[in-house]
């Protein structure tokens, strides 16, 4: 039974349960929430936060367009300069790159060398001259690239020596013609005949030499120059000199002429001998300065005594002349001892050492 037919007299609104307090503080907050919504006060709201965010600025993009990288190994002011082991490095990897392209150099030069036989040029002598060059040379390609210019040197050397060597016959026969000295004749003579033997010994006996070691870096080559080239400077002194009768105009000879001299031709001609002696002198100074710059180059080479020795061993051995000379000298050994054998054989068998026995 409700509470109306239990006690009539009771409070209507006791038995209410929307009159609990509880109930009421609910129904009073969610009818609150409601009534203060607004759906578009958040929309505001983001509007508002989105229009006061700062625009992200994007940089300007720089076009596709490579750019020149700077050369390796090229100091510049965002590098450090390089320490002394990068130095050292650097100067081996050019080193390193200066000789790959020598032998780079060297092997286009033996393929063309295939296809093209290399005809001897030197002495340049005309076509319908009898005589043919005897002699290859090309300093662009025997020569490295690095020695060309001290080989070249060597060869201005020799064509000035042997200039000196023309005029020294000229003024000899002048000097016989003044006749201020008795011994003009044996020095004139003598001036020919150096100009005969020294020419062409000059050129194969020192000039080739310097040439083949510097082409194929051949330590037998450089021993040979260096040897027979200070014979060649001792001599140009002597030259220098101007000693009588030793087939040279110099200063000693020279200063006698004119000493003796009793004309202005003779005296002219003591002028011209003192002139040749300082150019005798002056191309000993310059042979003196050759023979210590190919001697340095010489040592930087990484030459020897030992290695000239086993080159001329292998020369030696192998040239045609020494091996067929070594054939004959053998098969007449052989047949020698095989006559000594058989007439040893012969003396055994016959009838006196028959009858002895």
């Amino acid at each position: 039974m409700t509470d109306y037919d239990s006690n009539p007299f009771a409070d209507p609104e006791a038995a209410n349960p929307f009159q609990d307090p509880s109930v009421q503080q609910a129904t009073s907050n969610s009818s609150r929430g409601l009534e203060e919504f607004n759906p578009f006060e958040e929309r505001n709201s983001q509007t508002t936060t989105a229009k006061k965010t700062t625009p992200t600025v994007v940089p300007p993009t720089k076009p596709a367009v490579m750019e020149p990288s700077p050369p390796p190994y090229s100091p510049s002011a965002a590098q450090p300069a390089p320490t002394p082991g990068q130095e050292d490095l650097l100067r081996r990897q050019e080193e390193l790159e200066r000789k790959a392209a020598e032998l780079q150099r060297r092997e286009q030069q033996m393929r063309s060398a295939q296809y093209s036989t290399r005809v001897n040029n030197w002495p340049p002598l005309p076509s319908f001259c009898p005589m043919q060059p005897c002699f290859y040379q090309d300093f662009a390609v025997d020569i490295p690239l690095e020695f060309q210019r001290i080989v070249k040197i060597g060869y201005y050397i020799w064509i000035t020596y042997v200039t000196l060597l023309f005029c020294n016959v000229i003024v000899s026969f002048m000097l016989l013609l003044s006749g201020t000295e008795s011994t003009g004749g044996v020095v004139f003579g003598l001036s020919i005949l150096f100009v005969i033997i020294w020419t062409p010994c000059s050129f194969v006996c020192w000039y080739r030499p310097v040439y083949k070691a510097f082409r194929s870096d051949s330590s037998f080559s450089f021993f040979m120059f260096f040897f027979v080239f200070g014979v060649q400077f001792l001599c140009t002194v002597v030259q220098a000199i101007g000693i009588d009768q030793w087939g040279s105009c110099g200063w000693i000879n020279g200063f006698t002429t004119i000493g003796e001299a009793a004309g202005a031709f003779p005296t002219a001609v003591g002028v011209m001998m003192l002139i040749m002696g300082l150019l005798f002198t002056l191309l000993a100074i310059g042979m003196a300065v050759y023979l210590t710059r190919v001697h340095g180059l010489y040592r930087s080479t990484g030459a020897s005594f030992q290695k000239a020795q086993e080159e001329f061993a292998r020369g030696v051995v192998t040239n045609p002349g020494v091996q067929s000379a070594a054939k004959d000298a053998g098969r007449a050994a052989a047949t020698g001892a095989a006559d000594a054998a058989v007439g040893g054989v012969s003396a055994s068998l016959s009838p006196q050492s028959m009858n002895k026995m």
